[in-house]
């Protein structure tokens, strides 16, 4: 069997060989409406006519019941439990399926965190046989599409008092160095970025990688970089970190600049990471800027329980605090609105703290319209400049797409001309939402630091966050029927973060 066959069978492997079956824990399931007659998507139906293949994601009818989860105090016992029981459901209902496509010689990927499977090149025919089972809720389409990134911006003129030597303004503006005087940095915690990849190596990230050893003074990749990309979208046929990279590589530059905002220091007066004694892990979901989302939920199920270099193994008491989600998964490319809700939902249950970028869409309001933005389990960023302003770019709620009229974004954070980390160990300015994400996500990392026994506490960090937030952000406009007077709102939710006086918020 080829390379590319076998990790296409990575995740049954290993939803097979965890060493426990579905009786070892209560397995309970629920089990999703059908969406449609057909269940197949309608823009999945018109790119299979004529007799072309496609890529789809079929989601299991059964998924994991997880609110047990809320009666598990200890944090890393939660972790274990969802990541169990998410395991349990896979291997009990998928198995049928998977025997059918193995006869029907179709290449697939099998998940857990989201019960689901991930087929490649399959027809309409095929496609119809499948939704006529009872087992299929629904089958959405998978086809890659390429995402529009943040590109380099100007630097900023100077409109701010000076900084501190080498600490960036947004770093400052969130007040991160009123922790780090009283000796809380992140220590103790780890922070997942799921992005383009990441330069492990820049001089601002490479001690705070968890797989660098420095007394070995080498890296060890497992358990801290998998490689969701198997495969070209871009049409190409080839890729600067090839596929299925053993190692952290980056190969657009957008996942080097978030993640060094997240924890980058280069100790040389580049502090340029809101929380720089985190250890960063990393997934890489999109190819030269292509998305799909399968490679999405990947992501999400290895964070759940990260897993060795041959993708075996996976141990639960290895996932990350907290994951910043600096991307969207748009309509085009076949996420519908409830795409990724269950992986959201699992990793909060999990008491993984997810942080999500509003998006670029703005200034019209209902412009938060993608997962995993519009979900109440993700805190959802909008981006601020140097004055407090809010971004002209930054998406607004409410949340329309999905009918629930739901309040967004829950906070803002500094966005606009951002300096971090870029490829080649170099530094590098940009703009966007996908730059207040991690400034939130590094909040996270440091609160946590600071207090240990919260740890796994979404909601109460949640509440100190949105209370410790400074409200006078400038924004022009109504959404959702609120103003800037009103907080919070669907502008940039309860304020621009404060990461010390959410400290002080927590009880």
């Amino acid at each position: 069997m080829s390379r590319p066959d076998q990790l296409l069978r990575l995740c049954l492997v290993m939803v097979t060989s965890l060493g426990f079956n579905a009786t070892d824990v209560d397995a309970a399931s629920v089990r999703l409406p059908y969406v449609t007659a057909d269940k197949i998507a309608p823009e999945l139906r018109a790119a299979a006519a004529h007799g072309a293949t496609v890529d789809a994601l079929l989601i299991l009818r059964d998924q994991a019941d997880l609110a047990p989860a809320e009666l598990v105090a200890v944090r890393t016992a939660r972790v274990a439990f969802v990541h169990r029981t998410v395991h349990a459901v896979a291997t009990a209902t998928q198995a049928p399926l998977r025997a059918l496509l193995d006869a029907l010689a179709v290449r697939y990927r099998a998940y857990a965190i989201v019960n689901a499977i991930a087929v490649e090149d399959v027809t309409l025919d095929v496609l119809q046989r499948l939704a006529a089972r009872d087992d299929v809720a629904e089958i959405e389409s998978d086809l890659p599409v390429r995402i529009d990134l943040p590109g380099p911006v100007a630097a900023p003129a100077a409109t701010q008092a000076p900084l501190p030597p080498g600490i960036e303004w947004g770093v400052v503006k969130i007040n991160a160095p009123e922790l780090w005087a009283l000796g809380h940095r992140g220590g103790g915690v780890v922070y997942a970025s799921a992005d383009t990849g990441v330069q492990w190596d820049h001089p601002a990230l490479k001690t705070h990688y968890r797989g660098w050893r420095a007394a070995k003074q080498k890296a060890k990749h497992a358990y801290s970089w998998w490689d969701a990309v198997h495969s070209d979208s871009s049409g190409n046929g080839t890729n600067p970190c090839g596929f299925d990279s053993p190692t952290p590589c980056d190969d657009n530059g957008h996942g080097t600049h978030v993640m060094g905002t997240g924890v980058g220091d280069d100790k040389l007066g580049n502090q340029i990471g809101v929380a720089p004694r985190a250890k960063w892990i990393a997934c890489r979901n999109m190819e030269e800027g292509f998305g799909k989302p399968s490679r999405y939920l990947e992501c999400f199920d290895f964070f759940l329980a990260p897993w060795d270099a041959a993708g075996l193994n996976p141990d639960p008491a290895r996932a990350p605090h907290v994951i910043s989600n600096s991307w969207s998964c748009t309509a085009s490319e076949g996420c519908v609105p409830r795409s990724l809700r269950k992986a959201v939902k699992a990793a909060r249950a999990a008491g993984i703290f997810v942080v999500a970028s509003a998006g670029n869409s703005g200034s019209a309001c209902s412009s938060i319209a993608t997962p995993p933005a519009i979900y109440p389990a993700a805190t959802t960023v909008g981006a601020t400049d140097a004055n407090d302003a809010l971004a002209s770019f930054s998406s607004r709620g409410p949340v329309t797409i999905d009918g629930s009229g739901r309040r967004k974004p829950d906070l803002a954070a500094p966005g606009v001309s951002v300096r971090s980390s870029v490829p080649h160990d170099g530094y590098g300015v940009l703009s966007g939402t996908s730059m207040a994400a991690p400034h939130v996500a590094g909040a996270v990392a440091l609160l946590w630091s600071a207090r240990p026994d919260l740890r796994g506490e979404v909601g109460v960090t949640e509440q100190a966050l949105h209370a410790g937030a400074n409200p006078a952000v400038s924004a022009a406009g109504t959404c959702g029927g609120t103003t800037s007077a009103d907080i919070p709102n669907d502008l940039f939710g309860y304020g621009r973060l404060d990461v010390a006086a959410a400290l002080q918020a927590l009880p």
